[in-house]
């Protein structure tokens, strides 16, 4: 079965381009539980909460943020997130769905 994708993006063309690397893979990009993996942008009111639930749901999280913003990264991986800067959240996304 293939894995259901939540990609949580402001950018629009970003979130676009994250959506075809997850079809791409042969996963399902979706905003409908259950997500297999969510993709989380850094920097938005709620994001903390967000991980945390995903988390505890047994949701892999792949959050991506600033490379200026260390703490925020520090805090996504506190959380139980995988968290990388925004210039490698296309390889880190790859690897998560081919595992």
């Amino acid at each position: 079965m293939a894995k259901r994708v939540l990609v949580a993006a402001r950018d629009l063309f970003f979130r676009a381009k994250l959506q075809e690397l997850v079809r791409a893979s042969g996963a399902e990009s979706t905003r409908e539980e259950p997500y297999d993996v969510a993709v989380v942008e850094l920097g938005k009111p709620g994001v903390a909460d967000q991980i945390r639930d995903l988390v505890a749901r047994g949701t892999a999280v792949l959050a991506f943020g600033s490379h200026v913003d260390a703490g925020e990264l520090r805090a996504a991986r506190a959380l139980g997130a995988r968290a990388v800067p925004n210039s490698e959240v296309e390889s880190a996304l790859h690897a998560l769905l081919q595992a």
